[in-house]
């Protein structure tokens, strides 16, 4: 499935854990400064509704006076999990990409106000990188450096994995608890 920003609530409360889908439009990177910097009560200098926030440090250079991708794999999300909800809310997401899934505190606001958590492959930062089509603009660079600024990308076909849904589903407790299951599985063996 491909999925356009603005993306839809209705579209986004049809998505279910284990899909695949690959997103086109418009993604901003945000990590820890940005995500610290709207819970304090900072500006968002623009507008994300409908699009999705991505947990990327990308490295991005200035060729012939132009912004290019060399880089943007994703950043381990769940430092953002004691904001992620509020900027769900603030900015009105309906996608955050990561890796490695977030808490309960996010899958609650993605129930509540029709978001999902969508898994990005790590390790294929390059990879990544030939999916954004071009770096629409950046904000707070020289406040926060490169890699934690927004980059506002343009991407085609952006390949993610849903791993938290509207529905209180996430890949991620399933996995945490089969896996306590089988370690007590094998404490019990020995």
């Amino acid at each position: 499935m491909i999925m356009t920003t603005p993306i839809s609530e209705e579209v986004i409360r049809s998505l279910h854990v284990g899909q695949v889908v690959e997103v086109s439009g418009s993604v901003f990177t945000g990590r820890d400064s940005v995500h610290r910097h709207l819970y304090d009560g900072g500006k968002c200098p623009v507008d994300m509704r409908g699009s999705a926030i991505y947990h990327c440090g990308p490295v991005v250079v200035k060729e012939n006076g132009v912004w290019v991708v060399k880089a943007a794999g994703p950043t381990t999300s769940i430092r953002e999990e004691p904001y992620q909800a509020d900027v769900i809310r603030m900015l009105g997401l309906r996608g955050v990409i990561g890796k490695g899934g977030m808490g309960k505190q996010t899958l609650e606001a993605c129930r509540e106000h029709g978001c999902v958590y969508m898994h990005a492959i790590g390790g294929a930062a390059q990879v990544l990188a030939d999916v954004v089509t071009e770096v629409k603009d950046v904000y707070f660079l020289e406040k926060f450096g490169s890699p934690e600024a927004i980059w506002h990308f343009a991407v085609e076909r952006f390949p993610v994995v849903i791993t938290m849904d509207t529905h209180g589903n996430s890949l991620h407790s399933d996995v945490e608890g089969d896996s306590q299951k089988k370690l007590q599985e094998l404490i019990a063996g020995i």
